[in-house]
């Protein structure tokens, strides 16, 4: 079973996550913040990762504490559930649609993190999220899961459509990477024999 389940606690924030990578991408997620819950609901559905995030944030000062420190602990419990990393496919990119946005993301699941995030919003705010706090959760997500990321969107008018085409591609990139790949199932796909520091 690949599964994951972390807890963190700090003076801005009380969040608990529970992921399993062989799911149907079934969750129960509560944020507070309407916006990336439904951002959260897509990853969850399109990576067919069965996700559960509550968290409690000081939404009272504003959005930013509450949205990377889900990145964190999201990333934490995907590199619990991922183990050794034994049989995973690894690699994975793609473009993804979002009507008039389109999106490429790359990843490699190597236990080496970064991001490299080439978004532009053309507005600052999707209701009262700010956009900013995308690349926030992006950069959270990848240095605690451990993975390389490179997202870029190419064109796209809409500011909602853009974040749904990362959140989109991020998911879909992820179920390709974290696929057991049938040839090397018992194999870490690596020369070096591991993944990671």
């Amino acid at each position: 079973m690949r599964t994951g389940e972390l807890a963190r606690k700090t003076k801005e924030t009380e969040i608990s996550v529970k992921v399993d990578l062989d799911g149907k991408g079934q969750n129960e997620i509560a944020t507070g913040i309407g916006f990336f819950d439904h951002m959260l609901d897509l990853l969850s559905r399109h990576a067919r990762i069965d996700m559960t995030i509550k968290a409690k944030g000081d939404l009272h000062i504003d959005q930013h504490h509450t949205t990377e420190d889900v990145g964190i602990v999201l990333g934490q419990a995907v590199k619990q559930a991922l183990g050794d990393m034994r049989g995973i496919t690894r690699y994975a990119s793609l473009y993804l649609p979002m009507d008039e946005a389109l999106t490429r993301v790359a990843i490699d699941v190597s236990g080496r993190p970064m991001l490299v995030f080439k978004v532009d919003f053309p507005r600052d705010k999707i209701g009262e999220f700010d956009c900013d706090l995308v690349r926030e959760f992006f950069q959270a997500f990848a240095m605690n899961a451990g993975i390389t990321l490179h997202v870029e969107t190419l064109y796209g008018d809409n500011a909602h459509h853009v974040a749904e085409s990362c959140f989109k591609g991020l998911a879909r990139a992820l179920r390709a990477a974290f696929a057991i790949d049938p040839a090397a199932a018992t194999e870490i796909p690596s020369t070096k024999g591991s993944l990671g520091a």
